[in-house]
């Protein structure tokens, strides 16, 4: 994996565990852990392409 990838995902990933315990029970985490997957996924190859001016 790429260091931007894994510096992105790391970050997502901290910041989605700090509130997870506050999301209720395994099914509203397991759906916003998904949700937050998906859009951090479509954002990157954006965040790419500022950083590394595409």
């Amino acid at each position: 994996m790429e260091p931007i990838s894994l510096a992105f995902y790391a970050a997502v990933c901290g910041l989605l565990s700090l509130v997870a315990p506050n999301l209720g029970g395994m099914v509203p985490r397991l759906a916003v852990g998904a949700v937050v997957g998906i859009v951090a996924a479509s954002v990157l190859p954006f965040i790419r392409g500022m950083m590394m001016g595409y």
